[in-house]
């Protein structure tokens, strides 16, 4: 089994907090996914995917997401995808757990009352889904470790 794990970010807030978490993957082949166009300056990665941003009012968007983050899944095979959000995150999560692979789901901090759409749907596809929150945590029934800013 390889040790590829894709991490994935919309562009934003979203990918400032998952490349906050860059120390932790360093002993992994990192592949990065995100909707910029170029992969941000400050991370090194072995590859950098770029997919089409999305969200749930934008259906025909959602549909175009899905079918690239299908790709990358189906390229890279990673063992574990990992994502602070939003859509394409959500999509890689549910393309690696079909797979049979793990997935971490870690909503972002923004969301400080209630997890996001994305995250409730996460929490129904991985074991692994953290709120930045603790009072979200345990009212959402996920789980808690801490913040990441």
């Amino acid at each position: 089994m390889s040790n590829k794990i894709l991490i994935v970010a919309s562009n934003g807030g979203h990918l400032v907090q998952l490349l906050r978490l860059q120390k932790a993957f360093e002993a992994f082949d990192v592949i990065l996914v995100s909707t910029s166009e170029t992969p941000p300056s400050n991370v090194t990665v072995s590859k950098y995917y770029q997919v089409h941003d999305s969200n749930f009012d934008d259906k025909f968007g959602l549909f175009i997401t899905a079918i690239h983050t299908a790709r990358v899944i189906l390229q890279v095979r990673p063992k574990v995808v990992i994502s602070t959000g939003a859509a394409p995150g959500l999509f890689c999560i549910l393309w690696n757990r079909l797979m049979g692979r793990k997935a971490i789901w870690i909503d972002s901090i923004a969301n400080t009352e209630t997890l996001s759409l994305s995250g409730k749907i996460a929490k129904r596809l991985t074991k692994h889904c953290y709120s930045q929150w603790e009072h979200v945590a345990s009212q959402n029934g996920v789980g808690y470790i801490g913040a990441i800013i």
